[in-house]
């Protein structure tokens, strides 16, 4: 099986990713990840991209779609099926990464689109946590860690994205609105859109998700 999770900013693409990943058996191609790995290494790059990212703007077409074209040829895990999350954000991405998945003869099966209300979407934003060691989530409302700014995992410490303010929230909805919606209408042309109200409970969303596995 091969997907796409497109949606706005913590909507909780990363979460579903999670589930399917482990229910399916599904690699996990993240570009949010694999970008914040760039960044990690404190290379020019990287910080171009930080200055990117913080400011609530998008990393250019040409560059994460490089990132994820090398992906798709050297993993090998990739042949028991995928899904991408935070990628394709654009038209201009959508079409390239059709092209890259022909090349490999591996075109998407279908798109699930996660829907919600803006003030939930703040909500669930504002109050994530990131373990800096391992990466996992943790909220401070519906997942909070057992100890304060402790991952319960691997004990490293959990931290706020500095992208995850109201202020740059608040952009990043704005961008989405005007370069990744309109992909939406990309894919129903090609009959590959499966709608999720995701103002539900994550439980909710996964039963919902599950019916186009069957």
């Amino acid at each position: 099986m091969r997907i796409v999770l497109l949606g706005p900013p913590g909507v909780g693409k990363g979460t579903l990713a999670g589930f399917l990943k482990e229910k399916y058996d599904l690699a996990h191609i993240s570009t949010g990840d694999m970008l914040r790995e760039e960044i990690k290494k404190g290379s020019a790059l990287g910080l171009e991209i930080k200055s990117v990212i913080t400011s609530g703007a998008l990393v250019s077409d040409e560059l994460v779609t490089k990132l994820v074209q090398n992906k798709i040829e050297h993993d090998l895990d990739l042949k028991k099926g995928f899904m991408f999350d935070g990628f394709p954000r654009t038209v201009t991405q959508a079409v390239d990464l059709d092209a890259i998945l022909a090349k490999v003869g591996a075109p998407l099966d279908f798109v699930l689109n996660l829907d919600a209300d803006f003030d939930v979407l703040l909500k669930r934003m504002t109050g994530r946590r990131v373990c800096r060691k391992c990466g996992a989530l943790f909220h401070t409302v519906t997942k909070p860690t057992l100890k304060p700014g402790i991952c319960d995992l691997c004990g490293g410490e959990v931290y706020q994205r500095p992208d995850d303010n109201e202020k740059t929230i608040q952009a990043r909805m704005e961008v989405y609105q005007q370069s990744t919606e309109p992909i939406i209408n990309y894919y129903a042309k090609q009959n590959k859109i499966k709608k999720v109200d995701a103002n539900l409970e994550a439980a909710e969303v996964r039963l919902a998700v599950a019916v186009f596995f069957k």
